[in-house]
């Protein structure tokens, strides 16, 4: 198992965690973040890669894993993950840089 493999699980288990003790608000949540990532003009794919590159400038580590895999499991490519980066590098600067090949590695990881 890659290491990428082994933090999507460990970050999986602390969401788990966490929904077992805020359950709640983790349902309202998952409202919003199957809202966000249900199909309409964009693809499941398309709004993963979206979602990979806001994490990418925002600096979120474990959204980084969790957003690559689902754009993964929905058939996005490398390609297509590379032109979603520049624009998070665009907007994020240097700390996106470094977030962007986090991304890609965790992407080519998880493959």
């Amino acid at each position: 198992m890659s290491d990428s493999k082994a933090e999507l699980q460990a970050a999986k288990a602390r969401l788990a965690a966490f929904s077992r003790a805020a359950p709640a608000l983790m349902q309202g949540f998952g409202a919003v973040s199957k809202a966000a990532t249900t199909a309409g003009r964009f693809d499941a794919a398309e709004r993963e890669l979206i979602a990979l590159a806001i994490a990418a400038a925002k600096g979120c580590e474990d959204c980084l894993l969790y957003h690559a895999d689902a754009a993964r499991r929905h058939g996005a490519d490398e390609a297509q993950l590379i032109e979603a980066l520049e624009i998070a590098v665009e907007m994020g600067g240097g700390p996106a840089v470094m977030y962007a090949a986090k991304a890609l590695q965790i992407f080519r990881d998880l493959g």
